[in-house]
């Protein structure tokens, strides 16, 4: 069973996976929802249950830190995008993930986050208008770089204090990154996404040189310059760090959702009805997005002790991948889950994770999600996909490519 359970996983980074990897996802979650992988060399779950359990424990599933891959991934030091993701919050473990994420939420606070509110809807306007006016003349305009790309490095960019004129250079840099974890990938890509690393570290070590130099009104130079408070103060590497996870993190997935959702929104017209009927849905539709198929499609673990998921034994040390993805299809826990519904009122699936390691950003992606939608529920009822749609070609972070659309 483990082999057809690989040769499944697999199948993902095929055109038919990379379209649509829920029938593969539902074949998982019914014949072999936890299983030992070679692919992944470590433990797959699929049902909602089992995945959200070890989310929630943090202390007996760890985040794969550098001390588990020292252990268990000889060799991994070589890779530099590797390195360079162990560095950051997502990758740690308490105590250095707990001081880091206490420094941080000084700032992602819901309510400085409701603060950012009039900077994101200035951004959504602005590129709507864009939007507008490339497709005045009744033709298509693609609305993946022309809004949502634009949009997230609009909010998050303005925030940490990167300027508009490298946005083009640090979308193409994060999208190499986030194809680290595509089990499928190969050397020249490897060597592509290393460099891409690099290219990403250097490029926010110059950015602090700078605000040290000249301090401005944004994340960057306030992080640098904040008092401690309660807390010790961060330092230069925590700085980087931050500045690194915040902004990589920070419109890459909600851009990614927000492609597929409005794909799903037009392709399944009776509730994008419902959405320019009622802007009000569009907060409903935002989670129902992120449930029925989110960018983010798989997290890892490692067992610090032995542990029984779903009735099979994990020995310590082990790594567990948790599909996200299809635990938010499971029937067990999202009625009719291959059903796409913006009223739907069934709880929150796990796109931002759970428990120690829940996304910092989550507020904030909600946000954008919710004022974009409604924002184009009320500006172009008759909103309709224009030419060939092309998929992001990444079974762990989905998305939309290219999405044409006409108004």
């Amino acid at each position: 069973m483990s082999a057809a359970a690989d040769e499944a996983l697999l199948s993902l980074s095929t055109p038919a996976g990379l379209a649509d990897p829920y029938p593969v996802y539902a074949k998982l979650r019914e014949q072999a929802p936890v299983f030992r992988s070679e692919v992944f060399d470590g433990w797959v779950l699929s049902r909602f249950a089992d995945c959200q359990r070890v989310l929630a424990d943090g202390e007996t599933f760890l985040v794969l830190d550098a001390q588990w891959r020292d252990r268990h991934r000889p060799g991994w030091r070589d890779n530099p995008a590797m390195v360079l993701l162990a560095a950051l919050l997502p990758w740690k473990n308490p105590p250095e993930h707990t001081r880091e994420r206490r420094l941080l939420m000084r700032d992602f606070t819901v309510r400085r986050v409701q603060a950012l509110e009039p900077v994101v809807r200035q951004a959504t306007d602005q590129v709507l208008d864009r939007f507008a006016d490339a497709t005045a003349d009744g033709g298509a305009a693609e609305f993946v770089g022309t809004v949502l790309y634009p949009l997230g490095m609009a909010v998050i960019g303005g925030l940490v204090g990167v300027p508009e004129a490298d946005h083009d250079r640090l979308r193409r840099v994060t999208d190499l990154i986030g194809k680290q974890v595509n089990p499928a990938m190969s050397p020249d890509l490897r060597a592509e996404v290393d460099a891409a690393a690099v290219e990403f570290r250097a490029y926010f070590t110059d950015l602090i040189a700078l605000r040290r130099a000249e301090p401005r009104d944004d994340l960057t130079s306030a992080l640098l310059a904040r008092p401690a408070d309660d807390a010790e103060p961060m330092s230069a590497d925590d700085v980087l760090n931050s500045l690194i996870v915040l902004f990589g993190g920070g419109y890459e997935t909600t851009a990614g959702a927000l492609g597929i959702g409005i794909h799903a929104l037009l392709t399944h017209p009776e509730q994008f009805a419902l959405l320019t009927g009622d802007p009000g849905l569009a907060a409903g539709a935002a989670e129902e997005i992120l449930r029925w198929d989110g960018a983010a499609q798989m997290s890892q673990r490692a067992a610090a002790r032995p542990a029984v998921v779903g009735g099979a034994e994990i020995p310590a040390g082990d790594a567990v991948v948790v599909l996200n993805g299809a635990a938010n299809r499971d029937p067990e826990r999202f009625p009719d889950p291959d059903r796409f519904d913006i009223t739907r009122d069934a709880g929150r699936g796990l796109f931002f994770g759970h428990g120690l390691h829940l996304c910092l950003g989550a507020a904030l992606a909600r946000l954008e999600m919710t004022v974009l939608l409604e924002q184009i529920g009320k500006r172009f009822p008759a909103l309709r996909i224009a030419g060939e749609v092309q998929r992001r070609q990444n079974p762990s972070l989905r998305g939309m490519a290219a999405l044409p659309l006409t108004r």
